[in-house]
């Protein structure tokens, strides 16, 4: 399995604390059979600083850990990205960067509501030949009460992604809920963990993947593999069918 959204980089933000516990999560990861992860850090000026270039300087970093430890894990740089009127300006100053180098773009709103500008952004960034993956929908408060607001999204463009431990109920019943629905609906392209260590923010996809095989079964799952590996080597995605 590809993780395209874990917050293994040390020290970096609210995810591993120190090298010790990136190396844990490392561990965790191989034992849910996951042998790719994306690591994207929190990016948001003022407040998680991670621009490209330290971003990459650090997933070398690990990487060279865990080639000493003999870990079987590639790890790979990317950013979760907090939508801004910035934004724009900062790709154009290579502060920010798609996953693993690629079109696709990890953007995360706010959790109670979705900026006015976001659709401006989205065209912005497709303009600059880059394609945005809103990350855990799932748990935006405006798109639960309007999913609407995420069709039309889709619909100009973007992707997105939900997390696994909102389809296996870590988030409570309602997200979970509106999860399944998500996915039911078509209106979402990925499952990955946005993992931030080995306790309450672990990995469950694997966990998330049986689910949606039992409710919708393997074909559905290998497709959402199939997108992951896509994202990390710059192919195109595939998308789904609404109802």
């Amino acid at each position: 399995m590809i993780d395209i959204h874990c917050h293994i980089l040390p020290k970096v933000d609210d995810g591993a604390r120190d090298i010790h516990e990136s190396i844990e999560m490392a561990r965790k990861a191989v034992e849910q059979g996951i042998s790719n992860i994306i690591a994207t850090p929190h990016y948001n000026k003022g407040i998680y600083d991670n621009d490209k270039g330290l971003v990459m300087n650090e997933t070398a970093k690990l990487n060279l850990f865990l080639d000493d430890l003999e870990i079987p894990l590639k790890v790979w740089p990317g950013q979760e990205i907090r939508i801004s009127d910035e934004l724009s300006d900062d790709f154009d100053n290579n502060e920010i960067m798609g996953l693993n180098g690629s079109q696709y773009i990890l953007l995360e709103l706010p959790s109670n509501h979705v900026p006015r500008y976001t659709e401006r952004l989205i065209y912005d960034l497709q303009m600059k030949r880059m394609t945005p993956i809103i990350a855990h929908p799932e748990r935006n408060m405006e798109i639960m009460k309007n999913p609407q607001i995420l069709k039309e999204l889709i619909w100009k463009g973007a992707y997105s992604q939900i997390t696994a431990g909102s389809i296996t109920g870590k988030f409570g019943w309602r997200t979970k809920r509106f999860s399944k629905y998500l996915v039911q609906s078509g209106l979402t392209h990925f499952i990955a963990s946005d993992a931030h260590n080995v306790g309450n923010r672990g990995f469950q996809l694997r966990e998330a993947h049986k689910l949606i095989e039992k409710n919708f079964g393997q074909g559905l799952v290998d497709a959402f593999n199939e997108n992951a590996e896509n994202v990390l080597y710059g192919m195109k995605v595939k998308e789904f069918l609404f109802d």
